[in-house]
């Protein structure tokens, strides 16, 4: 694994499928870096905002975002909506282009993926990221990259675009190497978030005021930033708008519990955070941030 920080930022064609939180932020950091970006989104009235800022032009169709591009970036829901958008798109893809797929797909759908990018000839990276909504505004987020290193150079100015920092873990994309990554370090996240909402509810259950929880471990090793932000959102009532929605944590948790299983590790705890995700979109918090999963802890009333 080599960790790059590199800025050169050559001016590239860019094709952005999918501008929900991070696919939209990420199309407005492109434009703002100098690059000419064309979008597109299932639902165009989300994409349209986006047409006020300087060089990027919303298409009505996949195909029309993608022509003569020279790199697709794809961050949709899942692997099933990527592998649909690109064979919609296939028609006027440039062979020889380069497709950074940052959807989070698990690792089956990266190999499948990868094995569509050759057979549209298309350069493939695995390309998630870590990151949720502001550091995705302030092209913060950590890039996590898998692709072949004669072609990095091509990609170089849109992970620079986006991200402070990329991280390569491996020569082929469709190994998924970067997606593997994107799992572990999701999987912490995942269940530190439900954590935060059991304490709460908890608290709540017991009348314990959430501040006296905060003093006793305040400055020890049980101590954490992350805990205090997400607290705060579900006890300062910040669920909206989603840093990182409660539909699609469940589905990254998903994605989590069914990679253990193929691999011979029963994930116990994000099993349940899996469960606790899709209790609380059904009880219609899933465009909320996904500390609201603290709900999943109540009674649907």
């Amino acid at each position: 694994m080599t960790d790059t920080d590199s800025k050169s930022s050559p001016a590239l064609t860019v094709a952005v499928l999918g501008t929900g939180i991070m696919g939209a932020a990420m199309a407005r950091n492109l434009a703002r870096s100098g690059h000419a970006v064309r979008v597109w989104n299932r639902t165009r009235a989300k994409a349209e905002p986006l047409a006020a800022e300087t060089g990027v032009q919303v298409s009505g169709t996949p195909a029309d975002a993608v022509r003569d591009a020279d790199v697709v970036l794809t961050m949709l829901y899942d692997g099933a909506a990527v592998r649909e958008v690109v064979r919609e798109a296939a028609p006027a893809l440039r062979r020889g282009a380069a497709w950074v797929q940052s959807t989070t797909a698990g690792v089956d759908a990266i190999g499948e993926l990868g094995s569509l990018a050759g057979e549209l000839g298309l350069v493939f990276f695995d390309a998630p990221v870590l990151g949720t909504r502001q550091p995705a505004e302030a092209g913060q987020l950590l890039v996590l990259a898998a692709g072949p290193s004669e072609h990095r150079a091509d990609v170089a100015p849109v992970f620079d675009a986006v991200g402070a920092r990329t991280v390569w873990t491996g020569e082929d994309g469709s190994e998924g190497s970067a997606t593997r990554l994107k799992l572990v370090a999701n999987s912490w996240v995942l269940a530190a978030t439900s954590a935060t909402g059991e304490v709460l509810a908890l608290a709540q259950a017991l009348g314990v005021d959430p501040q006296s929880f905060f003093d006793a471990i305040a400055g020890g090793p049980l101590d954490m930033g992350y805990l205090r932000a997400k607290a705060g959102l579900i006890l300062d009532g910040g669920l909206t708008p989603a840093s990182f929605a409660v539909s699609t944590a469940a589905k990254d948790a998903r994605l989590i519990v069914e990679a253990g299983e193929r691999h011979g590790v029963r994930l116990d705890v994000a099993a349940a955070s899996a469960e606790r995700f899709r209790r609380a979109a059904e009880q219609g918090h899933g465009d909320e941030d996904m500390a609201a999963a603290y709900f999943a802890s109540f009674a649907e009333k």
